[in-house]
This record gives C-alpha cells, structure tokens and sequence, in this order.
C-alpha cells in the first residue's frame, strides 16, 4: 500500500493572528490507506519543526502496515505545515501580489494559523472527524491547539514532549539559532541559499537541546587520547549541520523556530488553564524523563489540567528526540493507553479478548 503525496491549493486570502494576510496559500500533504465509509479512521499526524508530510519516513517506527498506526484499517493523514521547505506556502513560494519568492518579506506564522490551515485542508477532504490526532514538540504544540479550537473534533489526543506555553529557556534556544543565522554574511541576500552557513551553526546549537549530557558521553565519547585526530563530538556536530543543508533551508528555519516561540495557549482566551479546560478529547501525555528541552513538567502540566487527561513517562537515553527513536517505548504506552480506554468503555471486553484467545 502506498502513500499519496498531495497538494492542496486555497486560491482566497488567508488571515494571519497577527492581522496578516497570506494572499492564498497552499498545503503538500500526504494520506495513506482509505477513509472509510463511517468516516471514523482518520489518524492525523502533526509534524515537529524540519519534518515534513512524510511520516513514514521519519516515524517509521509508528507507522506502516502492521504497525501501531496501520494504514491498512486507517486513513493516515500528515501536512507539511506552513512556512516549512516541503511543498507548503514559506518563504521560497512565490507571492501572488508581486510574482517573486517571499523570501524575507514572508510574514510570522503562529501555531494558531498552522491549525487554522489544517481546518481548511480537513474540509477539503471531507473529515468529520479525527479518530486520534498525534504530535510531537513542535507538532505537539499543533496538536493541543487543534484539540482547543474545535473540541468536538478529536476523539483521542496524543501530546508527546511537548508544552501548553513555550518557555523563556526553549524561545532562548531558539533566538541563539537565530542570531546564528544573523551573522551569516549572506542573510541580507535574497536566494535560496542565503544564511545557509549560519543555518548549519543553528542547527548544532539546536542538536545540543535535542539530546543532553548522557547522550554525548555514550554516543560522542572520546576514543584515544591524541591531539592529532578530530574528536568525535565535533564532527558529529558539524555533520549534523552539514546533513540538514542538503534538505532546508534558512528561511523556513528562521521562521519556524519563531513559530515555535508563538506557542502560547492562553492568548486572548483568559490564560492558560482555562484554554486547556476547554479540550474535550480523550488525552495522553507523553513525557521523556531525560528531555532538556521541553522538560517533563511541561507535560505534568498539560496532564494536570487536561480533563480526563492520562500521563506516561518513558525513559530514554536520547532526551528530547526520544520521541522520535523510542518507537518500541511509544508504541507501548500508547497501546496500554488504548487498552485501558477500552476497558473503560466496555470493562468486560478484555474478558472477552481473553476468552477468545483460549
């Protein structure tokens, strides 16, 4: 079964929150298995900073015939947001009004619009409702947004390592990798590859929140003791910057990490706590014990406030980007999850299930 790589195209003027206007825009998208006739299998998945429509790629772990989101039973769905490098309206599209790339004139994008985006993409497919919505950090951030603006939508909402509020420490990450590529002298240039050096500075710096101190030691660790030879932990760094340039650009990193900083549920709706009170899903909270990031208690938070809302911790070595490499430790807690919802519902049904089995 394969995926379908999409594109949809809103030919009106699209209104920013920040009193904007986008003159039309445009989503890439991909979906994967069939909607079916109830209309009750969709599965959407909101994606986190550089990712992108392609969930199997980078979430190949969760998804994929077999797996715990199956697109053989459910109909996948994954939009690369806006102002991102994978087919959606950013600043290398062309502006309508004046026939060239946006590049640096490409307005703020909040968190808010993005989700404002997705209703529109959702229409457009004929979804009635979201069987469950998932979302790590960033798409984490998209996710609980959504579950705030339509709470009748969603009937499970999946938030891993991810906040209600972006923090003075994530907005201090994220300024540092900006003013990295700020000083690139390119950045004033308007082509594709302006501040691309400074993009890889940005992305070391990110990297170093991603994971943490344990995650070095083990993976980075010193292998002699000579002077003569690159340490391990240099290169790495700077491969990763190198890696990220063959596939963004500086642009959408810019305004993506200001995206990011957007994060604020509470705005213009009377705080924090109540805008959470306002979700009605059924909520998981991921958090990753060794996260540096976006800490756990950010989760204990969004868990706290949630009603109904269940909370699980998975300890990984790898910090913040565990929600991407623990597949096995996801797919675990979300099942229990789903097994105690069950259970919940119909307490005889894993009786049942058992019964069968004998």
């Amino acid at each position: 079964m394969q995926a379908e790589f999409r594109h949809y195209h809103y030919p009106h003027s699209f209104p920013l929150e920040n009193g904007a206007l986008l003159p039309q825009l445009d989503l890439a998208y991909q979906t994967w298995g069939q909607l079916n006739k109830a209309g009750d299998n969709v599965i959407w998945i909101c994606h986190a900073f550089t990712g992108s429509q392609d969930v199997a790629e980078w979430w190949q772990g969760l998804v994929g015939p077999g797996k715990l989101f199956n697109p053989e039973n459910n109909f996948i769905v994954c939009a690369n947001i806006l102002g991102s490098h994978y087919g959606s309206t950013g600043p290398l599209s062309t502006n309508p009004e004046s026939g060239k790339p946006y590049f640096h004139s490409f307005p703020d994008i909040s968190i808010r619009d993005v989700v404002h985006a997705f209703e529109l993409l959702r229409k457009e497919l004929g979804i009635k409702r979201i069987k469950t919505c998932i979302g790590g950090s960033m798409g984490g951030q998209q996710a609980v947004e959504w579950g705030i603006i339509n709470p009748d939508l969603i009937q499970n909402l999946i938030l891993v390592a991810t906040n209600a509020v972006h923090s003075p420490w994530g907005v201090a990450f994220n300024e540092s990798q900006r003013m990295a590529i700020e000083v690139d002298k390119t950045w004033g240039e308007s082509h594709a590859l302006a501040g691309i050096e400074g993009m890889k500075a940005a992305r070391a710096t990110a990297l170093i929140s991603y994971r943490n101190y344990e995650t070095y030691q083990i993976t980075q660790a010193r292998q002699d003791h000579s002077l003569e030879k690159t340490l391990r932990a240099v290169s790495y760094q700077r491969y990763q910057g190198e890696k990220l340039a063959q596939r963004f650009n500086a642009y959408s990193y810019y305004v993506l990490s200001k995206m990011m900083d957007s994060q604020d549920v509470g705005r213009n709706r009377g705080g924090i706590i109540p805008a959470l009170k306002l979700i009605k899903s059924n909520t998981l909270v991921i958090g990753i014990k060794s996260d540096a990031l976006f800490p756990i208690v950010e989760q204990e938070f969004l868990a706290k406030h949630i009603p109904g809302a269940s909370f699980q911790v998975i300890d990984s070595l790898y910090g913040h980007d565990g929600f991407l490499i623990e597949s096995g430790l996801m797919t675990k807690a979300i099942r229990l999850w789903q097994k105690l919802q069950l259970l919940e519902v119909n307490p005889m049904a894993e009786f049942f299930r058992e019964l069968e089995q004998l």
